[in-house]
């Protein structure tokens, strides 16, 4: 905190009123600068993830872990209505060929993810996905949500089956070994 000082020799002990003279302290206070530094990290922090761009699609759930990668792969997204999009531009299965192709020959170890509705027919993810795959590409993944929203009322539940109970051996006899 800034704070005034007296300067040397300003008291006089002879007078029953003190007069002080003061000089400024010329520090920086960095704590407000670091509040406020932290508080934009923070909200920064948490818009980030929010701002993924895309067609908005309905995913199915999943428990695999998340592939981690170097570079940022092409999505391709195919929505409800069934129509397909590479990355946010819409395009028919002829034209997605073509600009795949045109991709692949720049860089042929592009990896390449798609995105399907829940809604979608199991026979247009299989066309679309024979399409990325006849344009060269051979590093293909399918992107789900986090299995964090199973059993939580997000969806279909899943809930495991009930473990066997042992039954005794009759006497006599003993249980066969497990494989």
């Amino acid at each position: 905190m800034a704070g005034i000082i007296p300067a040397a020799g300003a008291v006089s002990s002879n007078s029953k009123f003190r007069r002080r003279r003061y000089t400024p302290i010329a520090d920086i206070n960095v704590t407000p600068l670091v509040d406020v530094m932290l508080v934009l990290l923070i909200i920064f922090m948490i818009t980030a993830p929010l701002l993924q761009v895309g067609v908005p699609v309905d995913l199915p759930k999943t428990s695999a872990q998340q592939v981690g990668g170097k570079d940022e792969p092409l999505v391709v997204s195919v929505n409800a209505q069934g129509e397909v999009f590479l990355g946010e531009t819409k395009y028919d299965l002829a034209e997605l060929g073509t600009k795949l192709k045109a991709v692949h020959e720049e860089k042929p170890d592009q990896r390449v993810f798609m995105r399907g509705d829940k809604a979608v027919d199991y026979g247009k993810m299989m066309e679309v996905m024979g399409v990325v795959i006849d344009s060269g590409f051979r590093q293909l993944g399918l992107l789900g949500e986090a299995a964090q929203a199973l059993g939580k009322g997000g969806g279909g539940t899943v809930t495991p089956a009930p473990a066997p109970t042992p039954t005794p051996a009759p006497r006599g006899q003993q249980p066969a070994p497990r494989r």
